[in-house]
């Protein structure tokens, strides 16, 4: 049996492959400064021997296939050029694997071309993933009707795309008045651990066109929190090489 049909048994039954066909596509945010970190944060080894941003490739190419759409995965690197394992490449033609650059407002092109663009952070990352989506749906999900779904994983995290949407997909029916479902704690949302509804694309635009670029202030109307699993609390938020050490440890526990 396949990775992909053992993948699919995993993260859902029968019953909510309605559900999983609305998974429309995947954004990797990997353009974080990491200046705790002191490297950037896809480029960290893990025990494995395999780099962050491979790792959550890898793990995303386990979910499109299951989803039977083979939906793409977009690498948000704020031009930072990450490579991918060629391996991964290969061995999944059928998935598309593309870098994304991140969404420029108005003002940003009215710049001065004598003044530096600013560029990067979540919000411009996850606007440009909705807008390659929504301008393109008839060419990525042509056969998928249902999909109306954004994924958004970030490199500060170990939790496995499958992981995660097998944790949050139920929540699409629950939260019908909602259009973000991310991962919460007793403490603190993780907008970037979550997935978002493609209709929310013009908004978000309006919302970065206006200068703004803080995650919460926009998604605290739109969200629908889900508390993660105690075995998690390790797993995600890592800024500092210790954190990321702990994060790994954690990793071989599970």
């Amino acid at each position: 049996m396949t990775d992909a049909v053992n993948t699919l048994k995993s993260v859902n039954s029968s019953s909510d492959i309605d559900h999983l066909n609305r998974l429309a596509g995947i954004v990797i945010l990997a353009g974080g400064a990491s200046k705790r970190m002191g490297s950037p944060k896809a480029e960290l080894m893990l025990p494995i021997n395999e780099r962050l941003l491979d790792y959550h490739v890898r793990q995303a190419l386990k979910l499109s296939a299951a989803t039977a759409y083979n939906v793409p995965i977009m690498i948000a690197d704020n031009g930072r050029g990450f490579g991918i394992n060629p391996d991964l490449i290969l061995n999944n033609p059928q998935v598309p694997i593309i870098h994304i650059t991140d969404y420029l407002s108005v003002d940003d092109f009215a710049s001065n071309d004598n003044e530096q663009i600013e560029t990067g952070g979540a919000l411009v990352a996850i606007e440009a993933a909705l807008q390659y989506l929504t301008s393109s749906m008839t060419l990525v999900n042509a056969a998928n009707s249902y999909a109306s779904w954004l994924m958004v994983i970030s490199c500060d995290s170990l939790i496995a795309a499958t992981d995660l949407w097998k944790k949050l997909q139920p929540y699409i029916t629950q939260a019908v008045d909602k259009s973000v479902i991310c991962l919460t704690d007793e403490h603190h949302l993780s907008p970037l651990l979550g997935i978002y509804r493609l209709s929310i694309e013009p908004n978000l635009k309006d919302y970065i066109d206006d200068g703004q670029r803080q995650v919460m202030k926009f998604i605290k109307p739109l969200v629908q929190p889900v508390t993660f699993s105690e075995d998690w609390q390790s797993l995600t938020n890592f800024n500092t090489p210790k954190d990321f050490e702990r994060a790994c440890i954690a990793l071989r526990n599970i």
